[in-house]
């Protein structure tokens, strides 16, 4: 990560790193993927963890999933406890696998990404890592106006 991030010249460029938990401790995590961003000269990068996994903010959007593979009785489980908070499941893809049998990671993504509602707050990382994106935006706006 630190060889690509500092091989990109782009000096206009902004970059939010998103990575997976997974069992790690996120502030660990974190602090060593913003140490390489220091060490590429990318100080102005964001880091986002995802908590646990990707696969967590898919379940806090179950109406996305459902819309995603056709499936619309997996939105009324929205209300299920596991479901309100998916950012404190153990092992969330192992959970979206067991709700629609044919989810694979990569595919599976590029099916609900377009279905995802970015105001949904039943993630904090997910939310976090919108906000980050919607700065970002705002940053490169006012920075072309000037």
């Amino acid at each position: 990560m630190e060889r690509k991030l500092r091989s990109y010249l782009n000096p206009d460029a902004r970059f939010i790193i998103l990575r997976d938990q997974d069992s790690g401790d996120c502030l660990v995590v974190k602090e060593r993927l913003m140490d390489k961003c220091r060490l590429a000269h990318k100080e102005n990068a964001q880091v986002r963890i995802a908590c646990r996994e990707l696969e967590s903010w898919y379940l806090a959007d179950l109406a996305a999933v459902s819309l995603a593979f056709g499936m619309p009785h997996l939105a009324s489980r929205q209300s299920v406890s596991k479901y309100r908070n998916p950012d404190s499941m153990e092992c969330p893809s192992a959970e979206l696998k067991r709700l629609v049998p044919s989810y694979q990671k990569v595919g599976g993504s590029r099916t609900i990404a377009p279905f995802l509602d970015l105001d949904n707050n039943r993630s904090r990382s997910f939310s976090h890592f919108v906000e980050s994106i919607r700065m970002k935006s705002e940053a490169l706006i006012n920075d072309a106006r000037s």
